[in-house]
């Protein structure tokens, strides 16, 4: 006998009842799978928060004392870096001017912190801005006690070598950091829904960014850092 006929036999109210109960599970999880739907979409076009960024306060490459606290109200990046480095830096300052160009909007700036403040003053550094052609009033590069530095990236957490240890007190890592206008530090998800914390400023032989090389063609965390850059300044 066949649904039809069954029904047909019933009661009208048993007939309602039964309709009832096929119809709300198919609604509860028609609104179940697009809750789902429309909390992963959201899930990845949000940004995670890391933390507060660090408080800091270091001299600019115009002699001006530059603290986290003159930042707030800007959507910013952050790295450590030397104007001598003969490895990483130039790609980090290429990209980061690659950056700058492609967003031009007041609200954005970019911290460089030299680890290097013997040989980074001031003026060492307004020259090394002009050479790059770091044009944003809002790109700082900072110098400052070498210590203060290094207790400063620990916070970051960023790697940067240990100032007593020759061999490593130059050492540093490629990471950048995003602090959005409210001075956190935010990052994207990863394709398993992790968190990335930081972004890489290196460039890559691969388009997905596994295999670092100074030459490198891709780039892959810079288109990442101007889209997210975008949504945090609209």
């Amino acid at each position: 006998m066949n649904s039809k006929k069954i029904l047909k036999g019933m009661p009208k109210n048993n007939q309602q009842n039964n309709k009832s109960k096929i119809i709300i599970p198919i609604a509860v999880f028609a609104l179940l799978f697009l809750g789902i739907g429309v909390g992963m979409s959201y899930f990845k076009k949000s940004l995670y928060t890391v933390m507060k960024v660090p408080d800091f306060e270091l001299t600019d490459q115009n002699g001006k004392k530059i603290t986290n606290k003159d930042m707030l109200g800007k959507v910013y990046l952050v790295e450590f870096f030397f104007s001598k480095c003969p490895t990483i830096c130039p790609v980090m300052n290429t990209n980061m001017k690659a950056i700058q160009n492609q967003i031009n909007n007041p609200d954005f700036g970019i911290i460089s912190i030299s680890i290097d403040p013997e040989n980074d003053t001031p003026e060492a550094l307004k020259e090394h801005a002009q050479r790059i052609g770091a044009k944003s009033p809002n790109w700082h590069f900072l110098t400052g006690d070498r210590s203060y530095i290094g207790k400063l990236a620990d916070q970051f957490n960023i790697y940067v070598g240990d100032k007593e240890d020759d061999a490593e007190s130059l050492n540093h890592s490629g990471m950048i950091a995003l602090v959005d206008e409210k001075g956190n530090i935010r990052c994207r998800y990863n394709k398993e829904n992790m968190p990335i914390l930081y972004y890489s400023g290196l460039n890559y032989e691969d388009p997905e960014g596994k295999i670092p090389r100074l030459n490198g063609k891709y780039h892959p965390d810079r288109e990442l850092l101007i889209e997210d850059i975008r949504k945090l300044l609209n």
